[in-house]
């Protein structure tokens, strides 16, 4: 098995095994479903069958029990409750272990307590006992006891022998006039039937005209039969080879042979869905005569058509079920069958699967090219060089066009994400005894792959905490007049270049008080120190601050949360708490969209540059300090009509005075999320695109900096970090306020 096929087979079982879990918890709510039935099935059926073709026995040997528990759901021989969705499960999740022994080059190694937990599943989901390991081995090809041939291109496996009450073929012969001439026996046909099967019932016709006009050597015969039989519809069909032009012949098969032709059309490869005869052929529905001749009578109808002007023109469909060869039902589900396969090709032949290492190499070149195409711009700038303005002018907007498809070929829907805490909600509502439903929305909001990958792990600590601190047990909620089912609501959206990914529970909410306790006994908090709301809520994000009386192996032992926090930070992101006792938690993210390339304002102080994500500023107005009202001790500003933090940022990165400006200064109104500061610069030099650069391990540590970029110039100008910045801002307006009450109250 080479390194390529390894690959494939291993993305592709997850893939799979990602789409069973999907219709696995909606198949729980919905266990009538046919399609969500249909969809474990072909998950089990295409693992199974892959792994056989690669000789992964192992794998082969779990998923041929589980795909027959399947066929039997599908075929109503076993209904689907908890307990079968539970085990349905387990097995999607063993699969997944015995795939990733794969993808580690470990298929050579199964260790024994894989195996055995893979026995007590499978005796638990057939009702068996476990298998020796000699009876567990299943042959990854099947031989020709298990398989007839019915043509050249399809194995469908036997019926069952025993008989089924009303189960027959019935088949419809209607001899024409010329039959006896042509020396056919009409009941020769009939006996020979007998070697198939048992004759059901005969009943016989005969269309006689009138005296005068009958014809003693005419036959005016006709039979309808029911046959009970084990052949196949070919080979009824072949006994009438010999009167085909002599009789009008249809074959309807017996109800259990119509399940089974709907179970195929399910089974069937996405490759061999072509033409609707075709697949009615290939599924052994419809036989070659019976297809040949509809399609004559549909030619008929067209060239009717052609010479009469709105004559009716059938479809093949309708026309192989009013001749009685096939039911209605077989005939929809393939078409159906069709339509999907074309809307998937259609599909597959939109996407390709690219290495994501490729992809960040491009990103970085896009990169490259943005820094170098801004140096050219500055050099055609400075040597005024008129004649290349227009030139440079278009590549800009080449650049910014190949730019944005770059940055959005990793752009990834989070509902991705979202789906997989169905999972995760089931599970710890079954473990806790609680009832929950989990509504998603805004799962079409997209962002960089990167920032999806690194927020999958605190996104699935949040909604931990949410199921067990938050939500309430069912009788703690009916006794708060609550609903016994508790909702968390997982919701994204975009907000100013930024996605919003908010996780909000209508459980008990957060307890203000018990966290200050906690914060005091811990030396978080000062008995006499005064904490706003806001405050006193991200002390949860606090190193072993939990208000958990008992720990559980979920959460309660304070770790966690603090690393929350760290992970949203290293994104550039913020994270905040609004709760209310009783009612209910909800916890903001704010993260950017991508890590790589961004749309930046540079802005200066002295000497230095520094550049502000584009979608975070507002406006930007010339101060004027004889006419504004400001304070210099609390740091607000009056702008409008409104009061507005802001912070000097000549003072907050303390530039050395000998780089002092001219005296003129602007403030550059930003706003993250529902709160706005202002910054005040000495330049304005406007908008620039900006290729974001992380910082050393030396300077990670900067407060107000979330990254670096390098101008056409070659200098450095640092990013500002907006979020942090704003909350700096507000903490220097709200300490500076407390102080000038202190000094009030001693004067």
């Amino acid at each position: 098995m080479s390194d390529d096929a390894k690959q494939i087979f291993v993305q592709e079982s997850e893939e799979l095994l990602e789409q069973m879990e999907d219709a696995l918890l909606a198949m729980e709510e919905a266990p009538d479903d046919e399609e969500h039935i249909n969809s474990v099935f072909r998950a089990m059926h295409t693992i199974k069958g892959a792994a056989g073709i690669f000789g992964l026995d192992f794998i082969v040997s779990f998923t041929h029990p589980v795909e027959t528990e399947m066929d039997k759901v599908r075929s109503g021989k076993r209904t689907v409750d908890s307990a079968l969705v539970a085990l349905l499960l387990e097995c999607k999740d063993y699969t997944g272990q015995l795939v990733q022994l794969v993808a580690d080059d470990q298929e050579d190694q199964i260790p024994g307590e894989l195996t055995d937990a893979g026995q007590d599943i499978l005796a638990r989901i057939t009702g068996q006992p476990a298998a020796s390991d000699a009876e567990q081995s299943i042959p990854a090809t099947s031989g020709s006891s298990l398989f007839v041939e019915v043509d050249s291109d399809t194995l469908i496996e036997p019926e069952p022998q025993e008989q089924m009450p009303d189960d027959n073929w019935l088949i419809s012969l209607d001899y024409k006039q010329d039959a006896l001439r042509n020396g056919l026996d009409p009941l020769s046909f009939i006996r020979y039937l007998e070697r198939l099967g048992t004759l059901v019932n005969v009943f016989t016709f005969a269309h006689l005209p009138q005296a005068p006009e009958m014809d003693p050597e005419s036959c005016y015969l006709s039979f309808r039969i029911a046959l009970f039989s084990h052949a196949s519809k070919n080979e009824i069909e072949d006994v009438f080879e010999f009167a085909r032009d002599d009789c009008e012949i249809s074959i309807l098969p017996p109800h259990s042979k119509q399940t089974r032709y709907l179970a195929l059309l399910d089974d069937l490869p996405e490759e061999n869905v072509q033409r609707l005869g075709e697949m009615l052929v290939q599924i052994g529905a419809v036989t070659h005569q019976e297809l040949k001749a509809a399609l004559n009578e549909q030619d008929a109808h067209i060239d009717q058509a052609m010479t009469e002007p709105g004559a009716e023109v059938k479809p093949l469909g309708q026309i192989l079920v009013d001749r009685n060869v096939i039911s209605r039902p077989v005939v929809d589900k393939a078409l159906k069958k069709q339509e999907k396969s074309r809307e998937n090709t259609t599909k597959e032949n939109q996407s390709i699967r690219v290495d994501a290492n490729r992809l960040g190499q491009l990103i970085n070149l896009v990169g490259e090219l943005v820094i170098s195409n801004a140096a050219v711009r500055l050099m055609v700038d400075k040597y005024d060089m008129q004649d290349a303005q227009e030139v440079v002018a278009g590549v800009e907007n080449l650049v910014e066009e190949i730019r944005d498809q770059a940055l959005q070929l990793r752009m990834v829907q989070i509902g991705d994400t979202f789906s997989r805490f169905r999972r995760v909600v089931r599970d710890v509502s079954k473990e806790m005894g609680k009832e929950i439903e989990l509504v998603v929305t805004g799962g079409d909001a997209e962002l960089d792959k990167t920032v999806v990958e690194k927020i999958n792990d605190p996104l699935t600590h949040l909604v931990r905490n949410s199921l067990d601190h938050g939500i309430e047990p069912p009788e703690v909620r009916v006794a708060n007049g609550k609903p016994a089912k508790g909702t968390l609501r997982l919701n994204a959206l975009h907000d100013s270049g930024h996605i919003v990914i908010q996780i909000a529970d209508d459980g008990g909410g957060l307890d203000l008080d018990k966290i200050r306790a906690k914060a005091e006994a811990n030396g978080l908090v000062k008995p006499d120190q005064v904490l706003t709301k806001r405050e006193l809520s991200r002390l949860i994000f606090e190193p072993g601050l939990s208000t958990k009386e008992k720990a559980t192996n979920l959460s309660g032992r304070g770790v966690g949360m603090d690393v929350v926090r760290r992970n949203i930070d290293a994104l550039r992101g913020t994270i905040e708490v609004d709760t209310e006792l009783g009612k209910g938690t909800l916890i903001t993210i704010h993260l950017p969209l991508t890590l790589a390339i961004i749309e930046g304002f540079m802005v200066g102080v002295a000497q230095e540059r520094y550049v502000i994500p584009l979608s975070m500023v507002e406006e930007c107005v010339e101060m004027d300090r004889g006419s504004w009202n400001t304070d210099e001790q609390r740091h607000y500003v009056n702008l409008r009509g409104t009061m507005m933090p802001y912070l000097r940022l000549r003072d907050f990165f303390d530039v050395p005075d000998e780089q002092a400006g001219g005296g003129r200064e602007s403030l550059v109104v930003v706003r993250f999320g529902r709160t706005r500061a202002g910054l005040v610069v000495d330049d304005l030099f406007g908008e620039l695109q900006t290729v974001i650069k992380p910082m050393g391990k030396v300077f990670q540590g900067l407060k107000g900096i979330s990254g670096a970029t390098v101008l056409g110039s070659g200098d450095i100008a640092l990013i500002l970090d907006v979020q942090e910045l704003i909350g700096l801002a507000t903490e220097q307006q709200q300490s500076a306020g407390t102080r000038t009450q202190r000094t009030d109250r001693v004067h």
